[in-house]
């Protein structure tokens, strides 16, 4: 049974008061390679079907992945069954009606007809480079092809295609080892030779390292590392978290809360980014500022919470961080020495309430004075509060695509607080 049929079949056998069925499938191919060699190709089709039901306010779930019709009969009597055994929902919302979606392309021809003969061929020239530089390298190259669908019972449809392609390459040589990543929804943006340019410099620029102290100073934060920042930055940014008291940003909408330079949307306009035109609760996608030259204008906002607060629902879908003219050489011209960062990790909460983050340095930290870079230094641990780092941002540069749904610029921020020094 295909996809189409399997959602007549549950219309037609749901005998619930409301229902959202959401379809997720995606045909993938992968190829792994570490330390030089091909290590795996992996391909296949994986598809979803789950099924909310609601009696009232009592509400089943259930999901399989199968799309025959003895599964999907015992899928609906699961989700039934559970719903009419639940206590009622006291949150529970009525599924989304019909609404105008958006007109986003976000599948595009060169990625789905990328063969895995072409990405081995990428696999082969990476490793090329490498033993041409007496390393090792290891990474994936990745194509996916998905398709997403909800439909409500009471008459949402929503139909959404993407593509995405990346290629992934951390190089190691003795005891230096640093890393790049693409991923673009369009293959025909990726340039294999300047992936591998980009990861060379960086591994040339690792050759000499010294002792570093953990303290406060200027660092120029590439969008690597600014979108894992920035990534928890979005995952707090919860209307109702900050209502109930949980985030720093209660009771700070309508107000300058960042700094005056930084601002925030999830847009429909870029066509270079990922852009969903519907959200998980069915939610039509709009373009919408968060953060406008500081000022914290809206949050993500559940369709319960919206109603309880009587504002409206929304969706952060993508980041889109706007840039500025400033190249690095600029930057490092600007304060007498500071830090150039290529990526983050392990980042965790310290203090949720606060906004308070851990983390450390990765593949590669230099160091640079009077305008030069002298040489690289070991990793350091930080703690950093994200919407106080965008207080101090003192240049930026041009936003550049650093994943599929991430447009981020570089930018110069005074005084990053290290606390230690790092082993690894």
């Amino acid at each position: 049974m295909n996809i189409e049929k399997a959602i007549k079949f549950i219309q037609k056998n749901c005998k619930a008061d409301d229902y959202f069925i959401y379809i997720w499938s995606k045909d993938s191919h992968e190829t792994r390679f570490a330390q030089n060699t091909i290590t795996q190709h992996i391909a296949g089709t994986n598809t979803k079907l789950g099924l909310e039901v609601a009696y009232g306010q009592r509400t089943g779930k259930a999901s399989t992945n199968q799309l025959d019709e003895e599964s999907l009969r015992e899928l609906i009597c699961t989700a039934q069954d559970m719903a009419i055994s639940n206590e009622p929902d006291p949150e529970f919302m009525p599924s989304v009606g019909p609404q105008k979606l958006p007109k986003v392309q976000n599948l595009h021809k060169s990625t789905s007809e990328l063969k895995a003969e072409e990405m081995v061929e990428l696999v082969r020239k990476s490793i090329a480079n490498a033993e041409k530089h007496k390393a090792m390298v290891s990474g994936m190259t990745e194509k996916h092809l998905q398709k997403s669908i909800i439909v409500t019972k009471n008459g949402f449809y929503g139909e959404a295609d993407f593509s995405d392609f990346g290629h992934s390459m951390t190089i190691k040589r003795a005891e230096n080892e640093t890393k790049v990543s693409f991923n673009d929804k369009n293959y025909a943006n990726f340039k294999l030779s300047k992936e591998l340019d980009r990861l060379n410099e960086q591994l040339d620029s690792l050759s000499a390292i010294k002792s570093f102290e953990a303290q406060k100073i200027p660092v120029i934060i590439r969008p690597a590392a600014l979108a894992e920042l920035f990534g928890y930055l979005g995952w707090t940014l919860n209307r109702r978290q900050a209502d109930e008291g949980f985030t720093p940003f209660t009771g700070q909408l309508g107000k300058s809360f960042f700094g005056k330079n930084f601002s925030l949307y999830s847009t429909l306009k870029d066509k270079d980014i990922l852009a969903p035109p519907f959200g998980n609760e069915g939610l039509a996608a709009a373009e919408t500022c968060w953060i406008k030259n500081g000022k914290l204008l809206n949050m993500p906002n559940s369709r319960y919470w919206a109603a309880e607060t009587k504002s409206e629902p929304s969706n952060m879908f993508n980041y889109y961080v706007p840039g500025g003219e400033t190249t690095e050489a600029e930057m490092m011209k600007m304060v007498p020495r500071g830090l150039i960062i290529n990526r983050f990790w392990y980042i965790r909460f310290v203090d949720a309430k606060r906004g308070e983050l851990t983390g450390m340095t990765r593949d590669g930290v230099l160091y640079f004075e009077k305008g030069k870079i002298k040489h690289a230094v070991n990793n350091l641990r930080w703690n950093e509060i994200p919407h106080e780092v965008t207080r101090r941002i003192m240049a930026m540069g041009p936003s550049q695509l650093v994943e599929a749904y991430a447009k981020i610029p570089t930018m110069l921020i005074d005084d990053f607080n290290f606390v230690d020094k790092t082993s690894f």
